[in-house]
């Protein structure tokens, strides 16, 4: 793999991070609402992973990550029980969306741990290259 490919295998972590991070921003965001707009219960979204080859210079085997789907989680809503709410069903039960909060934040902080791995690998790739420009002088 040449110095090269690992901005591209970096910048593909960070890409990829950045939507699971806009996944989980857009669940917790929806966790406690009713309904959505379509008039639907909101279900939780979740990022799905796969290799991907980044262009290189021929004979590179470098293998960056990318996202396949967007998907939505087909669990069962949560049923809150609040018979005073305009959405209620006839036993007083209105459907919540399927998003666990603390599963949310877990998946956060693994996500953004993630992206700063990546960036950090960015870093020290760009001070490779940087020193090996110096050299010359």
């Amino acid at each position: 793999m040449s110095l090269f490919s690992i901005f591209q295998v970096a910048g593909s972590g960070m890409a990829a991070q950045s939507q699971r991070l806009n996944a989980v921003a857009s669940n917790l965001a929806n966790a406690e609402s009713a309904s959505s707009p379509d008039g639907q219960v909101y279900r939780a979204r979740h990022v799905l992973f796969a290799e991907q080859p980044v262009a290189g210079p021929a004979g590179s085997a470098a293998t960056g990550v990318g996202v396949t789907a967007v998907i939505e989680d087909q669990s069962a809503p949560r049923k809150v029980y609040d018979p005073r709410h305009p959405l209620a069903d006839a036993q007083g039960y209105i459907a919540m969306p399927n998003v666990n909060p603390v599963d949310e934040m877990v998946d956060m902080i693994s996500a953004s741990r993630a992206y700063q791995n990546n960036v950090e690998t960015f870093n020290a790739a760009k001070a490779l290259v940087q020193k090996t420009l110096s050299i010359g002088q």
